[in-house]
């Protein structure tokens, strides 16, 4: 294999996480393509390379159509985009890599070497997912030669589906978020205790937890980092000690979690945060910083001895304010504890297991003579036509 063909639904530049983690670390060996869900209503079919890192080409299609995502509308346009682009790239030795089953069809024209789906989130409990994302997924399972969950929750609900299926929960590069940052400008002025979250807003967000700490503790200052995405941003509860400080760069967050005492993971519990592994978790601790949760099964089960796991704003004022109250000992205890944790895990570690294993399916793949790269392509779109009618006509 001579490069990895990705296609995610989740742009290179939004906020830095399991993709960019990966990826950039896996393209200091094999050189990789990563592709990007289109950006509608463009006046010409076009697609954007842009050097993203090195090894890393980001391929940004825009297309005249209307509809958002990888659109069935949206195939054959983007096929014929995508073959003249590999064609002057010269990629002829090249796995597929799936962030998301709803490229599946867009894909079913070329003609990898292997398939390996890498199943971060479980996409189809998100809001807005598409009905057909089941059937997509489905499909992806039958075509791939490996695959990696993003936590022992979601490995628990797909390890049976697929004969080489491996769990990688989020990591976190320590050395990134190491103590020292100096406090981040936007938040200098806010006086303390200060309590932080940094990430995605979006329906996994337990907003109303946010206002029930802040209207219990109003000399609280909350500080609130991420893009919000998917919901009406009015409804971010807008109190004097809640700072909504918008997506900062992935350089910038030591400066804040540094600047925090207490870091919070205040996701709500429905259905698509059952198999969340929130990458922030571990970067909260390579920060030292301590952290309230709630009952997120993928921090309840490996960290629950660490961070505190409450219901309620009630709980988690409860938990900060025992936290605020820890004596010089008691924090040293936790953040020696915090490190024994970090030095089971890191993103090189992560990245250079799951090279071994692409590896490993590339070797098996040849010395069983699986099917040719023509015959990969075909088993690929037999799976896509096996979707169910509503799928094409969405």
């Amino acid at each position: 294999m001579k490069a990895l063909v990705v296609f995610s639904h989740l742009r290179w530049n939004f906020v830095y996480q399991r993709p960019q983690h990966i990826l950039s670390r896996l393209a200091q060996q094999w050189p990789v393509v990563f592709i990007e869900e289109p950006i509608p209503g463009a006046e010409e079919d076009r697609i954007e390379r842009i050097a993203a890192a090195p090894g890393v080409e980001v391929w940004r299609p825009h297309l005249r159509g209307p509809q958002h995502g990888f659109h069935p509308a949206h195939k054959h346009v983007l096929q014929h985009l995508l073959a003249r682009c590999i064609a002057e790239r010269g990629l002829d030795d090249y796995w597929l890599w799936f962030y998301t089953p709803m490229a599946v069809p867009m894909a079913d024209t070329l003609a990898p070497e292997g398939i390996i789906y890498d199943c971060m989130d479980e996409l189809s409990l998100f809001r807005g997912a598409p009905p057909e994302l089941l059937a997509q997924e489905r499909a992806l399972f039958a075509a791939a030669d490996v695959v990696f969950t993003g936590g022992r929750s979601l490995y628990n609900a797909k390890k049976d589906r697929h004969p080489n299926v491996h769990c990688f929960p989020s990591s976190v590069d320590a050395q990134h978020f190491r103590n020292g940052a100096a406090d981040h400008p936007s938040q200098q002025s806010l006086a303390r205790p200060r309590l932080g979250y940094c990430g995605v807003i979006d329906e996994r967000i337990d907003l109303q937890l946010i206002a029930g700490i802040a209207q219990r503790r109003p000399d609280w200052q909350i500080v609130m980092v991420g893009p919000v995405v998917k919901i009406d941003p009015a409804a971010c509860p807008r109190l004097p000690n809640i700072h909504w400080l918008g997506q900062q760069g992935y350089d910038d967050l030591p400066a804040f979690i540094n600047g925090w005492d207490v870091c919070l993971l205040p996701f709500a519990l429905n259905e698509s945060t059952r198999f969340i592994s929130p990458t922030k978790t571990l970067e909260y601790m390579a920060c030292g910083k301590p952290s309230v949760s709630t009952a997120i099964r993928d921090v309840v089960e490996p960290y629950g001895h660490v961070v505190p796991i409450r219901a309620d704003a009630e709980g988690f004022v409860q938990a900060c304010d025992e936290i605020l109250a820890r004596s010089e000992s008691e924090r040293d205890e936790h953040r020696f504890a915090l490190a024994a944790i970090l030095a089971k895990t890191s993103w090189d570690a992560t990245a250079a297991a799951m090279g071994e294993l692409i590896a490993q399916a590339e070797a098996a793949r040849e010395a069983q003579e699986l099917p040719a790269v023509a015959d990969i392509a075909t088993e690929l779109a037999r799976a896509t036509a096996s979707l169910p009618a509503s799928a094409a006509a969405h």
